[in-house]
């Protein structure tokens, strides 16, 4: 692989990286917000009750986080998404390098044909 190409793989593995904590932080946030909500609310859990109420609800929230993890993230964010998001990713800054290329190519032969000759 050239050391192009390698810079290229790398930042689009260091962006797919990046994309997959945001969706793991929202889905986290999510999951959290319903969670401490269904206690609150419905639950009625007060911080003056009983520990193992407090026991019961932090293994619950851990088993919720654990079933989504399993169920939903790893569905749709595994190996295969990540392979994909980094093609995409090396593809789009491929396009990139050769528009802007071709955009200095032009400059470059523009100005070569406007210099007078001494």
């Amino acid at each position: 692989m050239e050391p192009s190409q390698q810079a290229l793989y790398e930042y689009a593995r260091k962006r797919v990286k990046q994309k997959k904590r945001v969706y793991l932080h929202f889905i986290l946030f999510f999951v959290c917000s319903i969670f401490f909500y269904i206690v609150n609310k419905m639950l009625d859990v007060d911080p003056q009750d009983d520990w193992y109420l407090w026991v019961i609800t932090a293994w619950a929230f851990i088993f919720v986080l654990h079933f989504i993890k399993i169920f939903v993230i790893e569905s749709f964010i595994n190996k295969t998404w990540e392979r994909e998001q980094i093609e995409k990713l090396v593809a789009r800054q491929e396009r990139r390098i050769d528009q802007l290329e071709k955009k200095l190519d032009k400059e470059n032969a523009s100005t070569i044909t406007t210099t007078p000759l001494q």
